[in-house]
Parts: structure tokens; sequence; C-alpha cells
């Protein structure tokens, strides 16, 4: 079945490496704490509001750094450990992660008073409460779940194109390279703009519970890389020189139309929150809609679609499922598979928790003004 499955190659390990493979992420978890918790950060107010207080709370934002450090340590192996080792570990480094992900769930959500919700099965993939920090605010835990998932997602993927460079060497495929650099450049970008992400879904309405626990360490650190797990033992897809730098160079700019159109949303959003007589762009005049304290922006990006920026996500994962030259394999078209669901599923959520936050009248005028959920004349 494994080798059915074309990841023969990730079961290769002998039972001491298994072992430490399954350790790894607790070493990560734990080191990536010390880090961030020394390391200088810059401390911003976010979005959501403190309830002891009225204020909107703190952050300690040092991300940029983090990853900075991490990229170093890997590349320059001063750990000792091999540059493929999270790519070759990456089975057991799932299993690992998962069990320790769960540990600290339990922690986290039945070492609260309990909430509205008393299944306990429920409690725990929800969790109880909305926010957790450390040392005095020095590391707030969801942002900790994007410094974490966010290095390891590059890390990981750099990884697997090291251990694709070991195997194949000349005959090695320039996708898988590029698919790298894609990551890497998604997660940079994330964290230059790590400002933004206080003003999103997971920091305003997410509970900490094992759904975001598990999902910002072990899916988005290291399951996003699904499609390298079977596309890592691929060689060139040996196109000639023409198609080459066609399926090159068009799946690097329909990555970078995605990128535009997620980080434009997000951009105009947060700018809207932050300041919202401010032009976005110094182009863009806000149009938006009163909800008592409240205001819709309706214009934009935002007036294109309800949840535009999924759209733009959808783009970069199908640029991710095209990069590997290997077109009908399904390895390939895993992370698109995975995005597009979650995506689809997420802004129904968003819809509901919207209608309660504006109002559902003000919610309706918003839908009847804005016709398309994510993508425009389609859906």
């Amino acid at each position: 079945m494994i080798e059915w499955l074309g990841i023969g190659h990730l079961f290769e390990l002998s039972r001491t490496e298994a072992i430490a493979g399954f350790c790894t992420p607790l070493i990560v978890f734990a080191l990536f704490f010390l880090v961030q918790l020394i390391l200088p950060g810059v401390r911003v107010p976010g979005y959501v509001i403190n309830p002891e207080t009225g204020e909107p709370r703190g952050y300690r934002l040092n991300g940029l750094l983090v990853f900075a450090v991490a990229l170093i340590v890997w590349a320059a192996e001063l750990t000792g450990m091999p540059r493929d080792w999270f790519y070759r570990s990456s089975i057991y480094a799932v299993v690992g992660g998962t069990v320790f992900t769960t540990i600290f769930t339990v922690l986290a959500v039945f070492s609260q008073p309990r909430g509205k919700e008393r299944n306990p099965i429920l409690a725990l993939w929800f969790g109880r409460v909305q926010e957790l920090s450390f040392f005095n605010n020095r590391i707030d835990v969801k942002m900790y779940f994007y410094v974490v998932g966010g290095t390891m997602l590059s890390l990981n993927a750099l990884s697997g194109a090291a251990y694709h460079y070991e195997l194949f060497g000349e005959d090695s495929n320039p996708g898988v390279f590029l698919y790298a650099a894609f990551f890497t450049f998604y997660v940079l970008d994330y964290f230059i703009f790590e400002r933004v992400q206080l003003y999103t879904y997971d920091l305003i309405h997410e509970n900490l519970g094992f759904k975001l626990f598990w999902g910002g360490l072990v899916v988005y650190g290291w399951l996003f890389i699904l499609p390298l797990w079977g596309m890592a033992a691929y060689p060139n897809p040996g196109f000639s020189p023409g198609w080459t730098y066609v399926w090159l160079i068009g799946t690097a700019a329909l990555f970078l139309f995605g990128w535009c159109i997620s980080r434009g949303a997000n951009l105009q959003k947060y700018t809207f929150k932050r300041w919202p007589e401010r032009k976005f762009l110094g182009l863009i005049e806000p149009e938006y809609i009163e909800a008592g304290d409240r205001k819709i922006m309706c214009n934009g990006l935002w007036g294109v679609a309800r949840h535009f920026n999924y759209m733009g996500e959808g783009f970069l994962s199908l640029s991710i499922a095209l990069v590997f030259g290997y077109f009908t394999n399904p390895w390939a078209w895993t992370y698109f598979v995975f995005i597009v669901t979650m995506f689809t599923f997420r802004q129904r959520d968003d819809d509901e928790l919207c209608a309660e936050k504006y109002g559902a009248d003000k919610w309706a005028e918003y839908q009847a003004r804005v016709k398309y959920r994510i993508f425009p004349g389609v859906y």
C-alpha cells in the first residue's frame, strides 16, 4: 500500500531515526518557544478587545526575526541536523506532533473554567478560551502557532527540495525548487506583514482547542507540504526547453496573481479597520454600510466578492498543483483540494459570524450589494 501510494521513501528511517522523527516536533516547539521569548520584539495593539481593560489586546511580534534565525540555522546545519531531515522524518513527525498537540490541548482546555460548551469532546475540539499568553504577554499562543507553523512550512518545503536534489542531481525537477521558493516567499510575506494577522479570522473568532493547536502547528507546519510527499520522488518531467519556460513562468505568474489578490484584500481590510477614512493605497476611497458603531466595507476588492481573499488563496493553491509538471498526479493536487474545501466551509462560518456581529439586516444589505461569495460571476 505504501509503495503504491509512492511514499515508501518516507519509511526508510531506522528505529532510532524514527523515534527522533517522532520527537522532532516537541523539540521544535520548545526551541521556538525559547527563541521567540528571548529575541526582541515590537509591542503593538491588536483588534481583539481585552475584556479586563476594555482596550485592544497587546501583542509582542518578532516573527520575522525568528524566521530569519531558523533559516540560517537550518541552511548552515548548525545543529548537526542534515538539511533533508525534516522531509525524511515527515510521517513520524506528523504522528508525534499530533500526540504532543493533543496533550497540550488537554492541558490548555481543561485547565480553564467550563464555558458554554458542555460536551467535553466538543470543548476539546473548539476550546474554552479565546486567548492564552505567557510571561507578561511576551508570548501569545495564537501568534506562536503562526511563527512555528509558518517557519516549519518553509523549512519542510526547503528540506524536501534538498532531499530531491540529493536524489536526482542534474535530473532534478525545477518545479520542486520553485515550490519551495513559493512557500518561503509566502511565509516571508506573512512575517513582513505580521501585524495584519491580528485582524484575521483565527485571532478574532477562534478559541484555543485541538482544531487550532493541531491546525496551527502540525497541519500548517508539516501537512501543508503534503504534495511534496509524493512529488519529491519524481525527476524532471522532461518537457522541451520552450514548454519548460511556459510551464515555470506561467505557474509563477499564477502564484503571484493569487498572492496579489490575497495580500491586497487583507491589506485593504487591515487599513480600513485601523484607519476607516483612509484611501487604500492612496487611491480607493472607502465605501461602507453603517451598522451601529461598526462599518462594513463594500468597495475595492471587498466589493468584488464577500471573501475575495479566499479566491487569491485558491489561485495560490492551483499554482502549487501545477508547479511540479505532473498535472495528472493526485499528490500534486492534495493542497489545492484541501484549501478549496477549507475556505468553502470557512466562508459560510464567516457569513454567520458577520450576520451576528453587524446585525442580520445590515449583513443582508451587504450581501445584496456584493452578491458573490468568493469567485465573482461563479460563486
